[in-house]
C-alpha cells in the first residue's frame, strides 16, 4: 500500500537524517513508530505524506508518488499532527468546509464519534479544551475514512478514559482496507493496540516485527535475584527490589509484551534480539 525506497533527507546545513531507509507499509494494520526525541519519527511522517520532499528515493502510495500531492493522494490520507491549529469557527462550519475534501467521510460516524469522546457538537472550537480539540481531530480523521491516517504523539492531552476510549475507537474501526500509523513516545498508551511495531534510531528502520512473532519467541519476565535456570537473558533492566528480564521463549512461559522494556532492549541489545527472532 505505502513504500518507502532507499529515501535520504536532511535539513538544509545539516548531515543526512534518512540514508536509504525502506519500509513497506501494509493494509490493515496498526502500526506503532517508535523512536527517541530526534531519531526522526515526525519527519519520517511529514515524508510519507507529501509534506516534506525527499532529496532522493520514493514513498509510494497506492501506485502513486505522495511528493506529487495529487488530490487523489492528498483525499485518500490524513495527518494528525502533535501540535496542530484550529480555526475560531463553529463544528459545523468546520465541517462544512473540510469534509467535502474528502470523498468518503461518514457524518454519521463522526458524530457517533465525538458521542463516545463526549465532545459536544455545538460549541465552537475555540471554546474546546486542547484535550477536547485532540478527541474531535481524532473523530475527523477517523471518519475521513482515508486508507492511512497518520497520527503524531495522539494521545498527548489525553486524560485516562479518554486514552482508553482512544484505543477502543482505534481498534474498532482498524480494518482491512486502512492502516494507522501511530508514532509515539506514551507506549504503554498504545499496548495491546498496535502490530506491528517499528523503531526508528539514528535516521534507520532498527526493528520491524509482528506482535505475533514477538510474543511466541521472547519472555518478558520481572525477578527479584536472578533469572529462572536455564532461561537466556538477552537484556536486563535493574529496578527496585529486582530485575526486569527480555529473554528468549522457554518452558512454554507466557507473559504480556511489555513495549517499553523491548524498545530499551532493542536500543541496547538489538543485533542478538533480532537475530533471535528471524531463526
Amino acid at each position: 500500500m505505502l513504500t518507502i525506497k532507499e529515501l535520504e533527507f536532511g535539513y538544509p546545513k545539516s548531515t543526512l537524517l534518512f540514508n536509504k531507509l525502506d519500509l513497506d507499509i501494509t493494509k490493515g494494520h496498526i502500526y506503532g513508530l517508535l523512536g527517541k526525541n530526534g531519531a526522526g519519527k515526525t519527519t519520517l511522517l511529514k515524508i510519507m505524506c507529501g509534506l516534506l520532499f525527499a532529496k532522493k528515493g520514493e514513498v509510494v502510495l497506492n501506485g502513486t508518488d505522495v511528493s506529487k500531492r495529487l488530490p487523489l493522494t492528498l483525499q485518500d490520507m490524513y495527518l494528525i499532527p502533535e501540535e496542530f491549529y484550529l480555526p475560531d469557527i463553529s463544528i459545523e462550519e468546520y465541517l462544512k468546509t473540510a469534509s467535502a475534501f474528502y470523498p468518503k467521510f461518514d457524518h454519521q460516524q463522526f458524530d457517533e464519534l465525538i458521542k463516545e469522546f463526549e465532545v459536544s457538537r455545538a460549541k465552537s472550537l475555540k471554546a474546546l479544551s486542547h484535550g477536547q480539540k485532540k478527541k474531535f481531530i481524532i473523530s475527523f480523521s477517523i471518519a475521513t475514512n482515508c486508507s492511512v491516517v497518520f497520527m503524531d504523539e495522539p494521545t498527548n492531552g489525553l486524560d485516562i478514559p479518554s486514552k482508553s476510549k482512544f484505543r477502543k475507537i482505534v481498534a474498532s474501526t482498524a480494518n482491512e482496507d486502512r492502516t494507522f500509523i501511530i508514532s509515539t513516545h506514551q507506549v504503554r498508551d498504545l499496548e495491546n493496540l498496535i502490530d506491528p511495531l517499528v523503531i526508528i534510531e539514528d535516521g534507520r528502520i532498527i526493528f520491524e516485527e509482528t506482535i505475533e512473532n514477538i510474543s511466541e519467541k521472547l519472555n518478558f519476565l520481572k525477578v527479584t535475584e536472578n533469572a529462572p535456570a536455564g532461561t537466556e537473558v538477552l537484556y536486563e533492566e535493574a529496578i527496585f527490589g529486582g530485575k526486569f528480564l527480555l529473554t528468549k521463549k522457554a518452558n512454554g512461559v507466557e507473559s504480556p509484551i511489555d513495549f517499553e522494556l523491548l524498545f530499551n532492549a532493542v536500543l541496547s541489545n538489538r543485533n542478538d534480539i533480532v537475530k533471535h527472532l528471524k531463526n
